[in-house]
């Protein structure tokens, strides 16, 4: 049987696609990565693609004089590898409407907080955690969501609570929630792939 297969795009180092990939690897997840993208040609999570036979390519929109033409790049990469689902992991661009317009209500994110609390624009990595703290909050966690034109905003598809101690800073705090992330997201992955595998994906 046929699997539902994933577009990862990611910036950095990938440790949500990494992550992904052991629960794939573990039997945890009924998913398989079919291609990763990178905006950035030194990202970790190209090498990591690489050392595991992974097709990796690094697509930018510096690359391309026009920004339709960097949209249709992306398009092709994840259409020639046949993805059903595409899973943005740490991936720092802004998605685009002509590939939302492609993949509706089939791209996914994973935002370091219970949203709709602490998302938006300039919201991400640090910042939320740093942000969290100050605000005095007592519990944080990640939210996976359906991606839209809008920073944090599309319908949230799972959430994880994870408690904030009364010690912790911004590195404590972002090493558990980063913990949760790595333990829900292929959970949320497992909710498309049982549609798909039942052919009501």
């Amino acid at each position: 049987m046929s699997k539902l297969i994933l577009g990862i795009l990611a910036s950095g180092n990938g440790s949500n696609c990494r992550a992904i990939h052991k629960a794939i690897t573990d039997g945890l997840c009924k998913a398989q990565i079919g291609v990763i993208i990178s905006n950035h040609a030194e990202a970790g999570v190209l090498q990591f693609a690489r050392e595991n036979g992974i097709p990796a390519f690094h697509i930018a929109s510096e690359q391309f004089s026009e920004i339709s033409e960097f949209h249709a790049a992306i398009k092709n990469c994840l259409s020639q590898h046949q993805v059903h689902l595409v899973v943005l992991a740490g991936y720092m661009k802004k998605i685009g409407k002509p590939i939302l317009d492609i993949y509706p209500n089939r791209i996914i994110n994973i935002h370091p907080a219970l949203l709709p609390a602490f998302g938006g624009k300039g919201m991400y990595g640090h910042h939320v955690h740093q942000a969290v703290l100050e605000y005095g909050a007592k519990i944080t966690g990640v939210t996976v969501h359906f991606v839209d034109p809008e920073y944090d905003h599309g319908k949230i598809i799972l959430q994880k609570a994870v408690e904030v101690m009364e010690d912790d800073n911004v590195e404590s705090l972002s090493a558990r929630v980063l913990k949760a992330e790595h333990e829900t997201y292929y959970k949320a992955i497992n909710l498309f792939a049982n549609e798909y595998a039942e052919n009501t994906f």
